[in-house]
């Protein structure tokens, strides 16, 4: 009876103790450190890009008005600075991306006209103050909201979001001739409120939901066949939960990660994704309070979180996330 006894304790541990430490958040890589708060009103559903050493963070809602300033962040000296003012309507849920040396802002939705948008404008950090604005050739597909938007080869890529109706259509900015041209649609699902990000002239867009229900396919684009393909689905595990709307992402050393958002409740999981294997490892979750409609930048090897909402309060912290350093619970 003795060594039954014995022989079924060490089982149970030998069961147990793996999902301990699965649940053991010390046990994951990546750490996070608090920075400088953003210095505009706490807001969600800004749109950032980056331009050299330098972030862009701007437009919003506060809760009760949408938004129009912008600011500038740099990381080495942990500080923003006001920019000019975003001349076009105050809006939410707008994209950004940034082409040699200038960013692109457009689409949106305004709140006190009840209208998407579908204009866009040329922001360049270089131009004197007042001048640093210029409008450019509307977006040519349907005025949208919480759509994605991403850079690759010298060209800005606009498509899927909202227009009463989920979208799946996709369009490429060239600066060069200043035109648009529609391109091939994503392919799966239409979706609103996902995720995009770039590796190796390859564009990666998943995540978001479509009629209430959250998306699980993940797609790359290649703009050198200009063709989609699907890649491994975000549930192909049952213990994923990167599945989710209003999440955050962005890039750092060959590989893209997927933060924040919501799923019925507010997600604070960190993924990391490996083109490579076409496969997602958990790393540490974000520190911050759990938020939807956050942005998410990489500038100068550095990867940050900031704004978003938890429930109807809007956030201005900020969060440098660290992939390859050990969870650290006092910094």
């Amino acid at each position: 009876m003795k060594n039954l006894l014995f022989f079924l304790a060490i089982a149970c541990g030998i069961i147990l103790l793996p999902a301990c430490q699965d649940d053991d958040d010390s046990d994951l890589i990546g750490n996070w450190i608090r920075r400088s708060d953003f210095e505009g009103v706490p807001r969600s559903n800004a749109v950032s890009f980056t331009i050299g050493n330098l972030a862009f963070v701007g437009l919003g809602f506060d809760g009760d008005d949408d938004l129009k300033d912008f600011w500038q962040y740099d990381p080495e000296q942990d500080f923003w600075t006001r920019k000019d003012t975003f001349p076009g309507l105050a809006r939410r849920a707008a994209v950004a991306f940034a082409i040699d040396g200038k960013g692109y802002v457009g689409t949106g939705y305004n709140s006190e006209l009840d209208q998407e948008l579908k204009d866009f404008w040329e922001f360049d950090p270089d131009a004197a103050a007042g001048q640093q604005w210029t409008q450019i050739s509307d977006f040519p597909g349907t005025a949208r909201y919480n759509a994605v938007a991403f850079e690759l080869q010298g060209l800005g890529y606009v498509g899927t979001g909202f227009d009463n109706n989920w979208l799946k259509d996709f369009y490429a900015y060239d600066p060069a001739t200043l035109q648009w041209t529609q391109i091939v649609s994503l392919g799966g699902s239409k979706v609103q409120n996902g995720i995009a990000f770039t590796i190796d002239d390859k564009a990666y867009v998943g995540t978001g939901q479509n009629n209430g229900a959250s998306v699980f396919e993940f797609w790359e684009y290649d703009p050198a066949a200009t063709n989609w393909t699907r890649k491994l689905d975000i549930d192909e595990d049952d213990d994923y939960t990167i599945a989710r709307q209003g999440a955050v992402a962005f890039t750092l050393n060959g590989m893209g990660y997927i933060t924040t958002g919501n799923n019925g409740s507010n997600i604070s999981t960190v993924w990391e994704y490996l083109p490579t294997q076409d496969s997602w490892m958990e790393r540490t979750e974000f520190e911050g309070t759990s938020r939807q409609d956050a942005v998410g930048f990489t500038v100068n090897g550095r990867c940050f979180v900031t704004t978003g909402r938890n429930s109807s309060i809007r956030l201005d912290d900020l969060w440098e996330f660290i992939p390859t350093e050990a969870y650290n619970e006092d910094d």
